[in-house]
């Protein structure tokens, strides 16, 4: 019979408590079952993580297609689901997914004519919305996702972090920096004394 250590009997207990640290995550549990075939943990999966792929999507791609895109992100997600070996990074895997679905829209872009502002809505607060989108896409891609996640999406930098793998110290970092440029922004443009 073979004798162990004290640091092998240490280094057994830490590999499996990380073989099982999946288990102790309700979403690793939503991705288990999601892979499973279980529809409805997909659609926790889905609220869960909905606002931060419209977040991410909308960093990236005009906001009349950003619903569509959305659905063509959780729908690829879906698909390759069974392909995800680590459950505990779905949130930083599925942003990926979103993140490259921008990219491919824009390598696949069609031209479109936008609609005017005025036409579309005439709520002042909908086109100061506006407004600071357009301010927003001038910023470095990092610090728009993350603005766009906290300041539309209304997520916190806590749940920015879990969800896209970013560090909470890398979230607040962005925000900083963000907020910092785009406050410069607004006052080159006028918008802010």
């Amino acid at each position: 019979m073979e004798k162990f250590g004290v640091a092998d009997e240490m280094l057994f207990v830490m590999r499996e408590r990380a073989a099982t640290a999946d288990d102790e995550s309700p979403t690793a549990e939503l991705v288990r079952a999601a892979q499973a075939g279980d529809r409805e943990a997909f659609g926790r999966l889905y609220q869960s993580y909905g606002a931060m792929v419209h977040g991410i999507l909308l960093a990236r791609v005009p906001f009349a297609e950003v619903d569509d895109l959305v659905q063509e992100v959780f729908l690829a997600a879906f698909r390759k689901l069974k392909d995800l070996r680590d459950r505990r990074t779905f949130g930083g895997w599925l942003a990926m997914i979103a993140r490259n679905r921008a990219h491919d829209f824009h390598r696949d872009r069609r031209v479109t004519e936008e609609l005017d502002e005025q036409v579309v809505c005439d709520s002042p607060d909908r086109i100061e919305a506006l407004e600071a989108l357009r301010l927003m896409d001038k910023l470095p891609e990092a610090y728009r996702e993350t603005l766009i996640l906290r300041f539309v999406e209304g997520m916190s930098g806590a749940e920015i972090a879990a969800r896209t793998g970013l560090t909470p110290a890398s979230v607040r970092v962005n925000i900083h920096r963000g907020m910092r440029q785009l406050r410069l922004l607004a006052r080159q443009t006028g918008e802010v004394k």
